[in-house]
């Protein structure tokens, strides 16, 4: 039965082994020995048991002292991609943030340059994306539809080694300049692109790759001078929301989301209303919108009426107010400017914060250990994972390896 589920449904096995993982945690003694330690890891990164010889190879790993070289030998089993990163990535690919959503581009890219070991920071900048093997005989990655990945998923083909590495430029068309990792993936796209007001990109970006959402950093003492025409300056007649709620995130959020205003998720409304064949486009130089009069796509002058003196966006020049102020905390990196223009130097920015090495370690952390740090031990072994991630190229198998050999039990 168990393997039935794996095949059609590896979301729902990994509820499953979650469950069967808490409970064989508690089961484990304090002085677990090296063969329950390499079986803990094995299970903790691929959710299901390992086979004698692999274990065997595992115990002798930790016996001689290496226990992370146990954690490697792990993550050769196909469950680390095909379930545990599957079901790890997937909720950032989808508003709702559910596991159950198919495997798409934004999915398998992720996937893919974990287990090339590529600089994870390039997930937010890079002109990359993963797709099936020519070989694996799946329909062509289409701009318009998810064939090429459900039928991947369909087929249980193996992601450890269906996935091949592309340009993202390559295969969707998008110029390189364009291009900015996962944020531009078709997948994203249709999430976070969808109609609006695009804000919704770079909220769930904050949430999904720095760990916080909006409330959190919001600064009232931020200039104001790039909130939109479409906030009104007083909801409700009280001009008290605006200066006390509304002000404090859109004074950072509007200028960093207008790094977004040539792009569009197009779809037709009337025989496609759940925009399942929509494509993201882009106005490329010489482009220009009809109802904008420039490059900007028509949805940044949605509501312009609602308080006319504010920002009307003329080009896709962002930049960031929080360098200054609480949110200088995120740790931005002074070697960029902290400004640009498009998605490509804006995700760079985020990417190459502190706060989002900070975030990738601990969600490592929390997927393998199944648990939250709770305290000093915890605490200072996140700090050392993210001293590790840097000093080893952003590299974030080593983290799960790390964090498998952390909680293996000794």
């Amino acid at each position: 039965m168990m393997r039935t589920i794996s095949r059609q449904n590896p979301a729902k096995l990994a509820v499953c082994l979650l469950v069967a993982g808490l409970v064989t945690a508690t089961s484990f003694s304090a002085q677990a020995g090296p063969r329950e330690q390499a079986k803990r890891i094995h299970d903790r990164l691929t959710g299901i048991p390992p086979s004698e010889a692999t274990l065997n190879t595992m115990q002798s790993s930790v016996n001689s002292g290496n226990p992370l070289e146990a954690a490697y030998t792990a993550m050769d089993n196909d469950a680390f991609y095909t379930v545990t990163l599957k079901n790890w990535v997937t909720p950032w690919t989808n508003e709702p943030q559910t596991v159950f959503a198919p495997l798409n581009d934004y999915t398998a890219t992720v996937i893919g340059m974990i287990r090339d070991d590529i600089d994870i920071r390039e997930m937010l900048y890079g002109d990359i994306v993963y797709v099936g093997q020519s070989s694996a005989g799946l329909p062509a990655y289409s701009n318009s539809n998810n064939d090429h990945y459900a039928q991947m998923e369909a087929r249980a083909l193996p992601l450890s080694t269906t996935l091949e590495r592309r340009t993202q430029s390559s295969v969707t068309g998008l110029e390189a300049p364009a291009t900015a990792g996962v944020m531009t993936s078709r997948a994203s796209a249709k999430a976070f692109l969808l109609d609006g007001t695009n804000r919704a990109m770079f909220r769930f970006t904050l949430m999904n790759h720095l760990c916080t959402d909006l409330e959190p950093i919001k600064d009232t003492e931020s200039t104001a001078d790039r909130i939109r025409q479409d906030v009104s300056r007083s909801p409700g007649g009280d001009s008290r929301i605006f200066m006390n709620s509304c002000y404090g995130c859109h004074a950072g959020l509007d200028p960093m989301i207008q790094s977004f205003a040539y792009y569009e998720y197009e779809y037709d409304n009337e025989v496609d209303p759940a925009a399942e064949n929509g494509r993201l486009t882009y106005n490329s130089e010489g482009t220009i919108d009809p109802v904008t009069g420039t490059r900007v796509v028509a949805k940044y002058f949605n509501n312009n009426l609602n308080f006319p003196p504010g920002y009307i966006t003329p080009d896709d020049n962002w930049i960031n107010y929080w360098r200054k102020g609480p949110n200088q905390l995120l740790g931005w990196d002074q070697s960029l400017p902290g400004t640009g223009n498009g998605a490509k130097s804006m995700g760079q920015e985020l990417a190459h914060s502190a706060k989002f090495a900070r975030c990738q370690v601990t969600k490592v952390f929390s997927n393998v250990c199944l648990r939250d740090p709770v305290d000093a031990a915890d605490r200072n072994q996140i700090n050392t994972m993210i001293n590790s991630l840097v000093s080893n190229g952003y590299q974030l198998k080593r983290t799960f390896a790390e964090s498998a050999v952390y909680c293996m039990g000794e």
